[in-house]
């Protein structure tokens, strides 16, 4: 999503890099501590549906709100707990949301930098290995290029909603520079985090600018886009 603040080692598209992770590796579950996870909204959508939740009520037990220190935009991280800061879904067996876990986490130790050309909507993307010290998932023999590494932990659904997420800070920096009135910031919210809410304003008709017919019901991913583009048509909109 953004260019990474640590100096990391580039990998090109077809470079492999050897990684490996499970209770077999010394340092397992040692990535889930001292955390500020961040949440895209495709995580949240992943992460209440398989908790069978409500997005208000995992919001209010699973995450806390920030303001995001280059956007100005309210975003979610993971809650945490103990000294540690462990993540809140970790147990001794390790992550107790493995199949819908966060992007961030299934892209480890690969950290995904995408950028959209303006005059032809494209996304080119780029790959760079995040190595740190404590962690001994590099001694492990198995060997990766990051595209076999995307397809294999599932990250390519989460690409596309993360790509789709960067349109809407991109037109919130080119529409709505500077801070947020109080009305954006809460309809930014309703669409990039309260799914839920956000359906129910818009099966009551209640939502303003709808613009073209809602997707089908019961399809979380087709009412995120559906979303997305609603808060990017808003940005245009006087608040």
């Amino acid at each position: 999503m953004a260019e990474p603040e640590n100096e990391l080692l580039e990998l090109a598209p077809g470079q492999a890099f050897g990684f490996a992770c499970g209770p077999q590796v010394p340092c397992f579950n040692a990535c889930c501590r001292d955390l500020s996870q961040f949440l895209t909204p495709y995580d949240i959508l992943r992460l209440k549906t398989s908790l069978n939740l409500a997005s208000g009520e995992f919001l209010a037990r699973y995450t806390q709100g920030h303001t995001g220190p280059s956007t100005g935009l309210p975003v979610r991280t993971l809650a945490f707990s103990g000294p540690e800061r462990e993540c809140c879904f970790l147990t001794p067996r390790g992550c107790s949301v493995y199949e819908d876990r966060p992007s961030s986490c299934r892209a480890y130790p690969l950290v995904r930098v995408a950028s959209r050309n303006r005059a032809t909507g494209r996304v080119s993307e780029r790959w760079f290995l995040l190595e740190e010290d404590h962690c001994q998932g590099f001694c492990q023999a198995e060997s990766h290029t990051p595209a076999q590494w995307a397809a294999g932990q599932g990250l390519l659904p989460y690409n596309r909603m993360n790509d789709r997420f960067m349109e809407v800070l991109a037109a919130r920096n080119r529409m709505a520079p500077g801070p947020l009135s109080k009305e954006r910031e809460q309809e930014f919210i309703l669409a990039c985090n309260d799914l839920d809410r956000f359906q129910e304003i818009l099966a009551r008709g209640e939502l303003p600018d709808a613009g073209a017919p809602p997707p089908p019901a019961g399809d979380g991913t087709a009412l995120l886009d559906f979303a997305l583009d609603w808060i990017i048509r808003r940005f245009t909109s006087p608040a």
